[in-house]
This record gives C-alpha cells, sequence and structure tokens, in this order.
C-alpha cells in the first residue's frame, strides 16, 4: 500500500510540509510505503484546454495529454498509489497556484460529461486536503474559507471516487523572525507563543489523520480485490 502526499507550498520545510511530513509518519507506522513529492520543484504548467482527454477512442482517453515534470506522478497515481494527501497553504483566500494547477491535471481527465456527470478514474482512492493558513479560524469563517475547502473535498470526493477529509490549520506562523518584516497586523509575540503550544498538537493530529487514512487505503484495496 503506497500513501504520497503533495505539497502545494514553495518551502519544503515549514507548515505545509511538515504537517505532511508527520501525515506520512503516521501512515508508515501502519506499515504503508509513503512519498512526499514537492510541487514547487517539477516543470508543469496548469490545464491547457485542449481536450484531448475528452476525445473518444484515442490514445488520450481519460488522462491528460500533456508531458511534462507532472506526468510520472499523475500515472503513479492512476496505478501506483492506494491513497492521496494535497497539503497547501492559502494564498488570497486561494490554494496556492501550483496546487490548483496540479489539481486540474489531476482530475479533469476523468470527468465524463454525462448525465450526471461520472469518473473514469479507475479505483476508488481515499484523500485529504491539507490547508494551513496565516488567519485564525474565525477570521477564515468569516472570509468564507470552509466553502473553498468543501469545494475541493467535494472534488476528490466525486472524482477518485473514495471518502476525503479536510484539514485546516489556522493561525500559522509566516517567519521564524518577525522582526525582519512590518508586522502591524498583529502580536508576533502572541503568535510566536501559539504557535509553540498549538502546533505540536496539530502534528499530533495530522500523523492521526495518516493512520486513519493508512486504514481506509487498505479497507479500499480489500473491497476492490
Amino acid at each position: 500500500m503506497k500513501i504520497v502526499a503533495v505539497n502545494g507550498s514553495p518551502r519544503k520545510d515549514w507548515n505545509t510540509a511538515t504537517l505532511l511530513k508527520n501525515i506520512l509518519d503516521g501512515a508508515a507506522q501502519t506499515g504503508a510505503e509513503t512519498e512526499l513529492v514537492h510541487l514547487y520543484g517539477l516543470n508543469y504548467q496548469g490545464c491547457r484546454s485542449c481536450f484531448a482527454c475528452k476525445m473518444m477512442g484515442k490514445a488520450s482517453y481519460g488522462r491528460c495529454a500533456a508531458k511534462d515534470g507532472l506526468s510520472p506522478l499523475l500515472a503513479a497515481i492512476a496505478s501506483e498509489v492506494d491513497a492521496l494527501v494535497i497539503g497547501s497553504p492559502i494564498y488570497f483566500g486561494m490554494i496556492s497556484g501550483e496546487t490548483q494547477s496540479f489539481v486540474e491535471r489531476l482530475l479533469f481527465p476523468y470527468l465524463v460529461y454525462s448525465n450526471p456527470p461520472s469518473s473514469l478514474f479507475p479505483k476508488k482512492m481515499p484523500s485529504l486536503s491539507v490547508f494551513t493558513m496565516n488567519i485564525d479560524e474565525e477570521r477564515a469563517q468569516e472570509m468564507g474559507y470552509p466553502a473553498n475547502f468543501a469545494r475541493q473535498r467535494a472534488s476528490l470526493e466525486r472524482f477518485l471516487g473514495g471518502p476525503s477529509h479536510t484539514f485546516a490549520c489556522y493561525d500559522t506562523c509566516q517567519f521564524a523572525d518577525y522582526s525582519k518584516v512590518t508586522m502591524e497586523m498583529m502580536d508576533p509575540a502572541k503568535k510566536m507563543a501559539r504557535h509553540k503550544e498549538l502546533f505540536p498538537e496539530e502534528c499530533r493530529r495530522a500523523r492521526s489523520f495518516g493512520e486513519e487514512l493508512a486504514r481506509q487505503a487498505a479497507s479500499a484495496a480489500t473491497t476492490a480485490g
């Protein structure tokens, strides 16, 4: 059983990546093979709207025809991966651009314009979306973030066929040293204290998510078999 976590943050060792690593650690404790992929280390673009994935009878039907740095990952998800984790920081209320491009390329080829819409994804894969953000939960609610999170969860569930979950981590630290930037919007000392106190608990929660995701992946594989 293999679980892949995709890091949609340009930072390879900060909040999003740290949570993803803990999720994979939790999954590994159950015996799962794990891999962390950094999207910002790949050379690719978003969907080009070529519609090759929609042309019936063509070799590209049901899969992305673009050939670039993302292609091996997309192929592995379809054939080798049993559960998928997508992590992204929230920029201006949305996932990062690299993450959005990845999600487009991942899901659109499987969309069939049937009535109702259906999916060509070859199995039922559980998934988890991890969102990290600088604002607190109350402010995120006011700005409508949960609706965006729910849309991604619903899309993953619809097209990958398995249960999909959301893990939101609020009020994270952006900087290791706030003295180097203008920061009048918030109290850096309070921010750092909160991070020191609560982020370890978020990491523990992440490991629990990883364990549960691995169990769901194993159950899905057993059912399919």
